[in-house]
């Protein structure tokens, strides 16, 4: 066992890098600033930590979190933490939301620090997931130095990490690299406009290709040692960015929404495409990563996963391509093996799915979204349940000035049930007022399908959006939540929302 994780440790590296290496590096500015693209800053950070559990093993993290530059110095953004080679806690997950403080020394070292707020949880078993994680709500705090290599940035921060009432609760040592990059926006009233001819010149010269896809995967196990030996169904979304013509680095998030509701997953990794004809292109990708539930109900061990994929995708229209896929994905700690079958529909941002970048660059409008979101006099099995209190983000992929297709997951940092690690994936398709130039408010309602724990859920909300100004908006709404368990039990709530709007649009063809 020792000389495999010492291996896993090894492997780890590119993979787990790529999708950091695809991110399009820092650049000077440019002739942009004559029409309607502006640039952003933003900064990529990999973290990695053992974490001690008093009375067991040791919990290693490996974190990602995407930020947004503020100031200077300071950035704001979010991210995951899951385990990968420590213990047996697979399926353990976090996320969080916070602030990271970045200031130059002297010469090349750097000075950070940051503070995150979250939730999360996992553990061996269910019960042994009160333990380890408590009500999941998590709290982190860190501070170190960093030396700049140019593209990356390497070091090093003394972390204390805290969840609420639980084993979980140290102070260790945590390796840091970090990436800048920059990103070229437009406003997003500029959405579904074609690019001026100097922010065509400029997105032509700077903007790589990307994919945003939305898949529906199913993972058929091989001789499972665990309780469950279903099927399990999932979406997953995945971002990619081409590196070079036909390579890409992806990073993508699934959750179980049938066979395991919430079995979850966190990946990065690369591809490769082969375009046989402007209709078809074959895609191969490795993914490396963690996921699981609790390893008594599958074995994903420690957590760590090894997903090879293959996929034939059929192109729709100029940027939308629909495919077929089918993989394996292997736990190396543990002894879950699955074959895996799947459907996936992919927004291409850039060249089209068949290579063709000869038609009108225009304006894709995205709007992302850091929620709260509070389960309020809620009930399960016709009981009520204390209200469960969420972080959560949304994406918003506008179809037109009045549809827009809403992403959104949201994780608890208080206990359900007496457990933690309550959480809610789903999408669905959501309708808006419009806003012309100098009016604030906007009506917005929507209706989104996915999972909670209890499996298959719907959420309808309506509510209001303040346009603060071109970029930022604040957001209020009510819903009803509803869901029902595999063994029949019905999960139903009021949900209130408020939510930080940050709305932007990209060159896309």
């Amino acid at each position: 066992m020792p000389m495999r994780r010492h291996a896993a440790r090894h492997f780890l590296a590119p993979c787990l890098l790529a999708p950091l290496l695809a991110l399009p590096a820092r650049a000077q500015p440019s002739a942009e600033a004559q029409g309607a693209l502006r640039r952003s800053e933003g900064l990529f950070t990999l973290e990695y930590q053992s974490v001690r559990v008093p009375g067991d093993r040791p919990i290693d993290f490996l974190g990602a979190h995407a930020y947004h530059r503020l100031t200077d110095s300071v950035y704001a953004g979010a991210g995951f933490q899951a385990p990968l080679v420590q213990g047996a806690y697979g399926g353990f997950i976090a996320a969080d939301i916070g602030l990271h403080l970045r200031q130059r020394l002297g010469g090349r070292v750097l000075g950070v620090a940051g503070v995150a707020l979250g939730g999360g949880g996992g553990g061996r078993d269910v019960e042994h997931s009160k333990r380890l994680s408590g009500s999941g709500g998590l709290a982190k705090a860190y501070a170190g130095l960093a030396y700049d290599l140019g593209d990356f940035t390497l070091g090093g921060t003394w972390t204390r990490m805290k969840f609420r009432g639980a084993l979980i609760d140290s102070s260790q040592f945590n390796l840091l690299v970090e990436r800048p990059f920059s990103y070229l926006s437009a406003p997003f009233s500029a959405a579904g406009q074609r690019l001026s001819t100097v922010d065509e010149a400029v997105a032509a010269r700077e903007v790589g290709e990307s994919m945003l896809t939305l898949g529906l995967d199913n993972y058929a196990q091989r001789a499972p040692r665990g309780s469950n030996r279903a099927t399990i169904r999932l979406a997953e979304l995945q971002y990619a960015h081409y590196f070079a013509a036909d390579s890409y680095g992806f990073a993508s998030l699934g959750m179980g929404y049938a066979g395991l509701p919430l079995y979850n997953q966190l990946l990065g990794g690369v591809g490769q495409r082969l375009r046989l004809s402007p209709a078809v292109t074959l895609y191969a990708q490795l993914g490396l990563g963690s996921g699981g539930y609790a390893p008594d109900v599958i074995d994903t061990r420690a957590g760590l996963l090894l997903y090879p994929k293959l996929a034939a995708e059929l192109t729709l229209t100029r940027e939308v391509g629909l495919a077929l896929s089918a993989g394996a994905l292997v736990a190396p700690t543990g002894t879950s093996r699955n074959l895996t079958y799947g459907l996936s529909l992919t927004r291409h941002l850039g060249a089209g799915p068949g290579g063709d970048a000869s038609g009108p660059a225009t304006y894709q409008g995205f709007r992302l979204s850091v929620l709260h979101q509070t389960d309020a006099r809620l009930r399960y099995r016709d009981v009520p349940r204390p209200a469960v209190q969420m972080l959560g983000l949304q994406l918003d992929l506008p179809l037109g000035a009045r549809v827009y297709l809403p992403l959104q997951a949201s994780g608890a940092y208080n206990a359900y049930l007496g457990y933690p690690g309550y959480a809610e994936m789903l999408g669905g398709l959501g309708l808006q007022t419009l806003a012309g130039p100098g009016e604030h408010w906007q009506a917005w309602a929507q209706g989104l399908v996915g999972a909670n724990v209890h499996g298959r859920t719907t959420k309808l909300a309506a509510g209001l959006r303040w346009l603060m100004d071109e970029r930022l908006a604040l957001s209020a709404g009510v819903g009803r939540v509803q869901a029902r368990g595999s063994s029949g039990g019905r999960f139903e709530a009021d949900n209130l929302s408020f939510g930080l709007d940050y709305r932007f649009s990209l060159p896309s063809r």
